[in-house]
């Protein structure tokens, strides 16, 4: 099960970044609308939403929701495992570091 919600989480999030980089900007029309007319105001109603920007719109959806139930599911998990759980420390190869020995001083004439 959680197999299957993060290969759906992983396609979105490709989805999303292909969907959002297609878009067209705005900023030039955000410009525009302060200084004259625009193709789009920039705080005025919007026209009919694209198919790119519902498809953002669903994708984001599906993003959200697939995120906080891997989260939901993942937090009730039984007990929580390190991957160093069955490693046993190993004393005898840690030695401490030797103390540094001081530079020979050369003889004075």
């Amino acid at each position: 099960m959680i197999t299957l919600i993060t290969i759906v989480h992983i396609i979105v999030c490709f989805f999303i970044i292909v969907v959002v980089l297609l878009q067209s900007g705005k900023s030039g029309d955000i410009a525009a609308a302060f200084g004259g007319m625009g193709s789009q105001t920039a705080f005025g109603p919007r026209g009919a939403a694209s198919a790119l920007s519902k498809a953002t719109t669903w994708s984001a959806v599906i993003f959200m929701v697939t995120s906080i139930t891997l989260s939901i599911v993942v937090a009730r998990r039984p007990a929580a495992t390190s991957v160093f759980s069955g490693v046993k420390p190993d004393h005898t190869k840690s030695q401490p570091a030797a103390p540094a020995q001081k530079p020979a001083v050369p003889a004075q004439k």
